[in-house]
C-alpha cells in the first residue's frame, strides 16, 4: 500500500523557499540541543556548533528577501509550506515534552 500523497507545496518565491528551508534546518538543530530531551552532550555540542552556520544562512535568506522588496511574511502561505514539510513534528522537538508522572 502506498503512503498517502502529500499536498503540494504552495507557490513560493525562491527567497521564501530558502527561508523555509533554512528555518527548518535551524529548528532541527535546536531540537537536538533541547536539554529537556534525552540525548548526550556531544550530540548537543555538535548541533550547537552547526547552528551557528545555519543561523547565518537563515539571516542571509531574510536579508535577501528584504533586499528584493519582499518586506512582508505571508504567514498563511508559509505556515502551509511548513506543514507540508513536516514542520509541526520538527518544531515540536524544540518545545518542552509533557511532564512525567514522577
Amino acid at each position: 500500500m502506498l503512503p498517502p500523497e502529500l499536498p503540494p507545496l504552495p507557490a513560493l518565491t525562491r527567497a521564501e523557499s530558502e527561508l523555509i528551508d533554512r528555518y527548518l534546518d535551524a529548528v532541527d538543530l535546536l531540537g537536538r540541543i533541547n536539554p529537556a530531551r534525552d540525548g548526550d552532550t556531544y550530540r548537543g555540542l555538535r548541533a550547537a556548533q552547526a547552528l551557528v552556520g545555519k543561523a547565518a544562512a537563515l539571516r542571509d535568506a531574510l536579508e535577501l528577501m528584504h533586499r528584493r522588496g519582499e518586506t512582508e511574511l505571508h504567514s498563511t502561505t508559509l505556515a502551509r509550506a511548513l506543514r507540508v514539510l513536516d514542520g509541526e513534528r520538527r518544531t515540536a522537538r524544540v518545545s518542552l515534552p509533557p511532564p512525567t508522572g514522577g
